[in-house]
């Protein structure tokens, strides 16, 4: 095997609750012997950590945020750089993107570049991206100007919200990118046309945090008013979650059943989903947590008895890849009910590990739900066959050995190329 690289990893931000698959992935490469400093271009802004954030030892790097938040730093990293060879192909290709895209962003990822570049933390000897938007422009302007390869992992907004002459140019350049879902991986695939430059590699759950339940879901049919069926979601209040086809299903749910329904998750739009609450007249009937650590969302889904998201593609194309919540909940055995977007139908088949039905579809959402309510027996059912599907196939320690098996083999022929250089 030949000798493992220091590997900078940039991130648009960290730590981040809501990306968990990521720190999941750092921390599997650190536990396979890789060796990584974070560079994140934003500071945190969540006031909460997972138990995983404690246990990645790399070190964090902050970029500056905005360029006029630290202007010193960015004008060294500017005019250090100006007489290194790197500069002039970095101008010439900032310049051809800005010419496409004449946005504030695409300035600061040349001064975020310019002070990695400049600074270049901890002797790095790799640039690896999270997200092939922002976070890849830093990482391919920085591996210009310092001349060390990059890859990249793709993941789902980021695919689907970029243009395709920067997908595939960033694609082009980067030694290979991987992604999580297949919907993306055809699309990168199809962009590139290169057999060996885009692999599709499910993020898996550590499955070591999501021990197996003991104990049983309940046999609540939302026919007892003293004990209503207890309905769970996971996500952010975003458009791209679904949330408000959720509530409107919920409202469609017959009289006569009983049910209540608890959301965890943060968001901007959290305020328009109280009020949607309210004017459908189920205010009554839903708890707001806000967003929760790992463990306390865990015993969520071991408490409820149907797990539900509504996903969707918004209208700027966001959309999940596949969420991590609905691999979570199934390995709890909880029926998952949720929509066919994206890489959903990858993990859940209707009537087989799950119950799912078209996005933007309150009818449809409302008769599923329904259906699992009236039916504990279809309930248990399905999430055994769920969980047994999510810890075959959906066990990270399968994407890390992939992860491992793609740098090393990288690595290697960057070796044989600088031998026959």
């Amino acid at each position: 095997m030949s000798m493992r690289k220091k590997i900078l990893v940039v991130l648009k931000g960290y730590p981040r609750l809501s990306e968990t698959f990521i720190a999941q992935e750092l921390l599997g490469l650190e536990k396979a012997g890789f060796d990584l400093t974070l560079i994140s271009m934003r500071k945190p802004t969540d006031k909460k950590r997972h138990p995983v954030h404690d246990e990645i030892k790399a070190r964090v790097v902050y970029l500056p945020e905005y360029l006029h938040d630290e202007p010193l730093r960015v004008l060294r990293a500017f005019f250090a750089g100006i007489g290194k060879p790197g500069f002039k192909p970095l101008l010439k290709q900032f310049w051809a993107d800005l010419k496409r895209d004449i946005t504030p962003n695409r300035v600061r990822r040349f001064g975020q570049a310019l002070v990695l570049a400049h600074e270049w933390p901890d002797g790095g000897e790799w640039l690896h991206a999270h997200f092939i938007h922002t976070p890849a422009s830093v990482t391919s302007y920085t591996s210009i100007m310092t001349g060390i390869p990059w890859t990249c992992s793709a993941h789902a907004k980021d695919i689907w919200t970029s243009p395709d002459w920067e997908l595939s140019e960033k694609l082009g350049r980067a030694r290979w990118t991987v992604t999580c879902t297949r919907t993306g991986f055809e699309h990168m695939r199809d962009l590139i046309g290169a057999g060996d430059k885009v692999y599709l590699s499910y993020h898996g759950l550590d499955l070591d945090r999501f021990d197996p339940f003991a104990g049983e879901h309940s046999g609540r049919d939302g026919s007892d008013a003293s004990d209503p069926a207890f309905l769970l979601s996971v996500g952010r209040a975003v458009e791209k979650k679904g949330y408000d086809v959720l509530l409107k299903a919920l409202a469609l749910l017959p009289g006569d059943l009983n049910w209540r329904f608890t959301h965890i998750g943060g968001g901007d739009g959290l305020t328009k989903l109280k009020a949607l609450a309210d004017t459908l007249g189920i205010a009554d009937r839903i708890t707001w947590k806000g967003a929760l650590a790992q463990e306390e969302v865990l015993a969520h889904y071991r408490q409820a008895d149907i797990f539900a998201l509504a996903c969707r593609v918004a209208a700027d194309g966001d959309r999940d890849g596949l969420p991590n919540v609905l691999v979570e909940a199934s390995s709890q055995r909880l029926v998952c009910v949720s929509t066919n977007i994206s890489g959903v139908p990858e993990l859940l088949e209707d009537g087989t590990n799950g119950l799912v039905v078209p996005p933007e579809d309150p009818q449809a959402l409302a008769v599923a739900l329904e259906s699992a309510i009236r039916n504990p027996a279809q309930r248990h059912r399905l999430g055994e066959a769920a969980e047994r599907r999510v810890r075959e196939h959906f066990d990270y320690h399968a994407s890390i050995r992939q992860l491992t098996g793609l740098f090393e083999a990288q690595w290697q022929k960057e070796d044989q190329w600088r031998k026959s250089a």
